[in-house]
């Protein structure tokens, strides 16, 4: 594995800069979800009002929505383990849960929830770059899937299904966004130079947040390493995980759907497909933790643009949110608590001893 040089100390000006540039950027991404999240209260008032009428939904629905929710994460474990080539599912399962949990209560878009996960499965014997690279791939993977759940709804449109202006302008978004995604993957993985560059972008930001410096251009050759092991563990496989990858959405879907159903409505799919998409991609601005706010606008106001009533709407949004965003979260908190219990974090006096014994067989080899 090729290491990764440290570059020499910064001065104490750059050292005394770099702080407040952290606190800064920190209290400016505080400041903006605060800003959205105050603009969208009253609509995520208004879907926390529907739990009164949770009762509505038959329970005989609700066991599918909740496999459905289920099985849309095994779905990403599956896309994980295949990237990182390895079997260690306690690993895989509970970093993805508690990546997702933190996710869900930072701002920052999903960089907050890998990079903790990442720490996680390097903690677990994993390479850290090989586990950022596989991180990466799959949440490529996982977006370009769902921006293409539009290009599904083409059939529908074909043959003389009415779809609302509203949700048609998505099947036009979701185009040319798949098109750009599938350029991004291909770029990454067919040629050298991408990667590359990334290492120097990484190697330049961590400069600016004021963390210990690193060689880009080894680092970017890390990463090429990394991602060529990826491309033998998921090369032969790479078609159950584009598939795997689509499932994982359609199973959200499914949580809708059987909602849906459970209150007696008879949604149209590809109306009801085009909403969930919408909905989603919304879930992916960065401005609030996990699309807060925006999802609950977003799946509303589109799913009464598929012709669903208000208050379904507002019922349907609530338990997708129940069952993807909000348990979630203490089940990530607690998948965290057992993977500290089998990989505690190393004690000073452990870490000093093994430091010392390296020194120690470094100095009998010689």
């Amino acid at each position: 594995m090729i290491g990764v040089r440290h570059s020499a100390d910064p001065s104490p000006d750059d050292r005394d800069r770099r702080p407040r540039r952290r606190l800064i950027v920190r209290v400016l991404a505080l400041a903006v979800a605060a800003l959205c999240l105050y603009l969208l209260a009253p609509t995520i008032g208004e879907v926390f009002s529907a739990w009164r009428r949770l009762g509505q939904v038959h329970p005989a629905w609700m066991v599918p929505a909740v496999l459905c929710a289920v099985a849309s994460f095994a779905c990403i474990w599956v896309v994980q383990a295949v990237a990182l080539g390895t079997r260690d599912w306690f690993a895989v399962i509970t970093s993805q849960l508690a990546a997702n949990a933190f996710n869900r209560v930072t701002p920052g878009g999903g960089a907050t929830g890998t990079a903790l996960q990442a720490t996680m499965l390097s903690t677990a014997g994993i390479d850290a770059a090989r586990a950022a690279t596989a991180l990466t791939a799959q949440s490529l993977l996982s977006t370009a899937s769902l921006v293409a759940l539009p290009v599904f709804c083409i059939p529908f449109v074909i043959a003389g299904t009415q779809i609302p202006h509203g949700l048609i302008a998505s099947i036009w978004i979701g185009i040319p966004v798949f098109v750009l995604m599938v350029v991004i993957g291909l770029s990454v993985f067919a040629f050298d130079a991408p990667l590359r560059r990334l290492g120097c972008w990484i190697a330049a930001i961590r400069r600016r947040l004021g963390k210990r410096a690193i060689d880009g251009v080894e680092l970017g050759a890390h990463l090429l390493q990394s991602r060529d092991a990826i491309l033998r563990e998921i090369g032969p496989r790479w078609k159950m995980a584009v598939g795997v990858s689509v499932l994982r959405w359609l199973f959200e879907y499914g949580v809708i759907v059987s909602t849906l159903y459970g209150l007696g409505t008879r949604p149209d799919p590809a109306l009801t497909l085009l909403a969930f998409a919408a909905a989603s991609v919304l879930g992916l601005l960065p401005f609030t933790p996990g699309g807060l706010g925006f999802v609950e606008v977003g799946l509303t106001g589109t799913l009464a643009l598929a012709g669903v009533s208000g208050g379904n709407a507002l019922v349907t949004t609530l338990v997708y949110r129940l069952l993807t965003f909000w348990l979630p979260l203490p089940i990530g908190a607690a998948a965290w608590f057992v993977f500290r219990r089998r990989y505690p974090p190393p004690r000073r006096d452990d870490a000093a001893s093994a430091e010392q014994a390296a020194r120690d067989a470094t100095t009998s080899s010689r």
